[in-house]
C-alpha cells in the first residue's frame, strides 16, 4: 500500500474520515485476496454510495438558492425559528447566508439531526457561511404579543442582525412582516432549502445553550434536558414548584400551574416592536 499504510489505517482514512482512495492504493487493494481487504474495498464502495447520494440530495436542497443566484441574486438569506411550543425560555430564530454554491454536507432540518451533529455543524456553518445572525424575542414578549408574532419578531431580528443586507428572503412556511426586502415562504422549508435549513441548525443550538444556562438559574424544572417542551416531567416539576421567571404565562399549562384562568383569543393585529 502507498505510505505502507496498514488496512486498519485505510479504513480510518477512507472510510471513517471519507479521505479519497488514489489509484495505486485502490489497484492495490483490488489486488490483495485476504478477506480483510475485500471488507474494506466493500466498505470504501459503500461510502462512495453515500457520498454520491448525499451529493444529490444537497443539490436537490440548493434548487431555491440557485434559481435565485442565477437571477444574479448573491446574497440568499434563510431564516428559521426555533422553541415555538415549549412552557418556558425565549423563542429564537436564525438567519444565514452562504457564498453561491456552498454545500455542507449533513446539513438537515434541526429535528432530524442529534444534539451532537447539530453542534458540529452550527460550527462549520458559521465557520462557512457569508453572513449569520440569531435573534430572539424574551419572554415577556411572548406573553405580550403572543407566540406567533413573537417567533416572526426573532425572525426579523435575525434577519436584521446579518452583516450584509440579503437579496432575498427564504422562510420556513411563514412571510416575515415588517420586512422590506423580497421574501419566499417554503412550506416545510428547512427540509428544503440548505440555508433555511442551516438557519433552523443555528436557531435551536442558541436557544439550547440559553436554555441550559436557564437551567442553571432554576435547577428546579430540568430544563437543560427537555429545553422547556412540556414533556411530563416538565408538567410535574411545573405544578410542583410552580412557575419561574423564565416560564410562559400565556400558556395554558403555566396558567394552569398557578391557578390562573384561560386567556381571551389574541387579537389578530400586527404588534409594534417597543
Amino acid at each position: 500500500m502507498t505510505q505502507r499504510l496498514s488496512l486498519q489505517d485505510l479504513m480510518r482514512r477512507h472510510v471513517r474520515d471519507g479521505r479519497p482512495v488514489d489509484a495505486v492504493t485502490e489497484a492495490a487493494l483490488r489486488a490483495d485476496d485476504r478477506p480483510s481487504a475485500r471488507q474494506l474495498l466493500a466498505a470504501i464502495d459503500r461510502r462512495r454510495a453515500l457520498n454520491r447520494a448525499e451529493g444529490q440530495r444537497l443539490r436537490h436542497m440548493l434548487r431555491y438558492e440557485r434559481d435565485l443566484w442565477s437571477k444574479g441574486v448573491v446574497h440568499v438569506a434563510g431564516v428559521d425559528e426555533a422553541g415555538m411550543s415549549p412552557l418556558a425560555g425565549p423563542v429564537a430564530a436564525a438567519a444565514v447566508i452562504f457564498a453561491p454554491g456552498t454545500k455542507i454536507a449533513g446539513v438537515d432540518d434541526s429535528k432530524k439531526l442529534s444534539a451532537e451533529m447539530r453542534d458540529r455543524l452550527a460550527a462549520e456553518i458559521k465557520t462557512q457561511a457569508v453572513a449569520w445572525s440569531v435573534g430572539f424575542a424574551e419572554v415577556a414578549e411572548i406573553d405580550t404579543i403572543n407566540i406567533y408574532w413573537a417567533g416572526l419578531l426573532a425572525m426579523r431580528r435575525a434577519v436584521e442582525g446579518l452583516s450584509c443586507t440579503p437579496g432575498h428572503v427564504l422562510t420556513d412556511a411563514r412571510r416575515i412582516k415588517d420586512l422590506p426586502l423580497p421574501q419566499q415562504p417554503i412550506v416545510k422549508g428547512d427540509s428544503k432549502s440548505l440555508t433555511i435549513a442551516a438557519a433552523s441548525i443555528l436557531a435551536k443550538t442558541a436557544r439550547d445553550a440559553v436554555m441550559r444556562d436557564l437551567d442553571r438559574q432554576h435547577p428546579d424544572y430540568g430544563f437543560a434536558q427537555h429545553k422547556g417542551y412540556p414533556v411530563r416531567a416538565h408538567v410535574t416539576a411545573l405544578r410542583t414548584f410552580g412557575a419561574c421567571a423564565a416560564h410562559r404565562r400565556s400558556f395554558a399549562p403555566v396558567r394552569e400551574a398557578l391557578g390562573l384562568p384561560p386567556l381571551p383569543p389574541w387579537p389578530d393585529q400586527q404588534p409594534s416592536e417597543g
